[in-house]
């Protein structure tokens, strides 16, 4: 039976990366698969044969290495399978026909296939928040897949994502939830196509791909100050939850990445300047004093960072700033739960909350979507719907009344 080996070829140049690829024996027959997996020697492990896991390495390069670790994984128990399958056939076959049927779809240029391998080619150039977004999305297209597995690429058709719609839908996906699969598989088809990978066209024309209003999720700011004077000295996990969703009210609504990231060499000449993790878009808020309280009230004396969200140099930023988050989000319903409040409680709401007040004070739509580092007013419009949608019920009821 045939035999597949994943190896590693170093660079010419030294300190620059190798490739790995794959190598198929039988009847002593050798052929190799290139895959354009580039990592250095030092994460190669040639005993094993697997790539290594380096706890000092940057956090973007670890996840790089781990995405890549599941592809070669994936890879090899694909050959695996076309090797047995061959095998079981009882007839002849060759290293060439192993490496064919591997090229073709679904193990090469299949849907689902190509998205994965962009996963970790985005991972590699540290776009860790798209990754996981493409990531969410084909796992979501891939459950609705089931036994039949992956698709070829111009196989992606209308008639399918309507499909797909219709899955989500029956399943109690939400319209905004299955919009955003929609986005994101509409962005790695799209990028397939610019690859000339498949015929450019879209099969996403007759699927639901806009954003609806979302429930109302700001308060008002009597519930603001209810929740910044409650009092939770005895449990600290819930203080701190309190005082992180309102240093973001406090910031403008700084969203939770970008409030994890902030450096003390952020804060210089009471200005806090930091780039938005989502838009890259450079912001400016003034200090104030109710800021500079909440951070003197934490023991950051051996962190670089401002707030105690990302604590452990030695492990990986993201994970403890996604745990983190998870966390405050749970006592955040909580603190909701305790004060009776109707919207459930999360790091969000201090940010629709701020643009809300801020538009019953009469700032403009254009000043909001600049202090928030909206791309552009019509995000920010989104954020106000639910608070125009009052105001228009409320004079829907005056007419009313009228009558």
């Amino acid at each position: 039976m045939a035999t597949v080996k994943v190896k590693f070829r170093s660079s010419s140049v030294e300190e620059r990366q190798g490739t790995l690829y794959y190598q198929i024996i039988h009847d002593r027959k050798v052929r190799q698969i290139g895959t354009g997996y580039r990592l250095y020697p030092a994460e190669w492990d040639s005993r094993t044969s697997c790539v290594r896991q380096l706890s000092e390495v940057m956090a973007g390069r670890r996840d790089y290495l781990a995405s890549l670790r599941q592809r070669v994984e994936c890879d090899t128990v694909r050959l695996q399978s076309i090797m047995a399958h061959l095998a079981g056939t009882g007839k002849s076959y060759t290293a060439d026909k192993v490496v064919e049927l591997f090229r073709l779809s679904p193990g090469g240029d299949g849907f689902i296939s190509f998205g994965r391998k962009l996963v970790t080619q985005l991972h590699y150039i540290g776009k860790a928040r798209t990754a996981e977004a493409y990531t969410t999305s084909l796992n979501s297209f891939e459950r609705f897949r089931g036994v039949r597995a992956d698709i070829a690429l111009d196989g992606v058709d209308a008639s399918l994502m309507m499909e797909y719609e219709s899955y989500l839908r029956e399943h109690d996906v939400c319209p905004n939830s299955s919009s955003y699969y929609m986005r994101n598989l509409r962005a790695i088809f799209n990028r397939a196509a610019d690859r000339g990978l498949t015929a450019p066209r879209n099969p996403f024309k007759h699927v639901y791909t806009g954003i609806d209003k979302t429930v109302k999720r700001a308060l008002p700011i009597e519930d603001i100050r209810r929740i910044r004077d409650l009092d939770l000295m005895l449990d600290p996990s819930m203080e701190l939850a309190r005082n992180l969703f309102m240093f973001s009210f406090y910031t403008r609504g700084m969203s939770f990445v970008d409030m994890a990231y902030l450096k003390k060499k952020d804060l210089h000449n009471g200005i806090l300047s930091y780039r938005r993790r989502k838009t890259n878009q450079q912001m400016f808020v003034r200090w104030e004093s109710p800021m500079q309280e909440i951070v003197d009230k934490y023991d950051t004396a051996d962190s670089p960072y401002l707030l105690p969200i990302i604590k452990d140099r030695c492990k990986d930023a993201r994970r403890q700033y996604k745990s983190a988050e998870h966390l405050v989000n749970a006592k955040l319903k909580k603190i909701g739960k305790l004060l009776g409040l109707t919207v459930p409680l999360t790091t969000y709401v201090a940010r629709h909350g701020w643009a809300s007040i801020a538009k019953s004070r009469e700032v403009s739509v254009s000043v909001i979507s600049e202090a928030m580092g909206h791309s552009s007013e019509d995000v920010t419009q989104i954020y106000l719907a639910s608070l125009d949608a009052s105001l228009v019920d409320k004079a829907n009821s005056l007419v009313l009344e009228a009558l």
